[in-house]
């Protein structure tokens, strides 16, 4: 019986294997160390969020973390990137729902309100104040907000095609939809929600109708 050789398909089996199983754990490893730093930033804020208290959270050593983020910013570059993705993917599964009353406007409200209201949110809200005094922080944080900016906006045109022929309107409304909810949701880092927000909505998917209904 021959020896398995260097070139044989059981040593090149044998020698991927570990291989692809240690880069699947890193990965997961990698993912759970950056959603401990989200949790961390909604629950204690971004000047509380150390590497310390991130290694506790995601049940690691601070040594075997930061073997996969040697530093703070490392975990947020990826955190920020995670986020985003994150977010786009929720937005874009939310609004290729089908409106039950064929209202397109009122199905794009709900779904960046229920967006807004989102842990998810609170952690990139809590890096962008940070990110106001922060150079280092800043240099990560608005280039990737610009892109994920970018997408939502063609994510939106792609979902709501009616709006592609109102130009500056559809415009108009993109920015008062995210200015407005965006808006209400910081507040609730202060009080819950109440049937003045409910108000707030429905004022809003009126104007918006009315935009998408005006002639360019």
């Amino acid at each position: 019986m021959a020896a398995n050789g260097p070139g044989s398909s059981s040593g090149v089996g044998e020698a991927l294997a570990p291989v692809g199983w240690q880069a699947q754990k890193s990965a997961s490893t990698r993912t759970q160390i950056i959603e401990a730093a989200i949790k961390c930033l909604v629950e204690l804020g971004y000047a509380r969020t150390t590497t310390a208290v991130i290694a506790e959270k995601a049940g690691l050593s601070r040594g075997a973390m930061l073997h996969h983020f040697p530093s703070k910013m490392d975990i947020v570059r990826a955190a920020v990137d995670y986020l985003h993705a994150k977010r786009l993917r929720a937005m874009r599964k939310s609004m290729a729902k089908e409106p039950i009353d064929g209202d397109h406007v009122r199905l794009g409200v709900q779904s960046y309100w229920t967006h807004v209201k989102h842990p998810w949110f609170v952690a990139f809200f809590e890096l962008a104040v940070a990110a106001r005094t922060d150079k280092e922080l800043a240099a990560i944080l608005f280039p990737a907000q610009e892109a994920f900016e970018k997408e939502f906006l063609t994510t939106s045109l792609e979902f709501f095609p009616e709006w592609k022929r109102k130009g500056e309107k559809f415009l108009l409304g993109f920015d008062l939809s995210r200015y407005v909810m965006e808006g209400m949701a910081i507040s609730f880092l202060t009080h819950k929600e109440t049937e003045r927000d409910q108000r707030v909505l429905r004022y809003l998917e009126e104007k918006l109708t009315e935009l998408a209904g005006e002639d360019r």
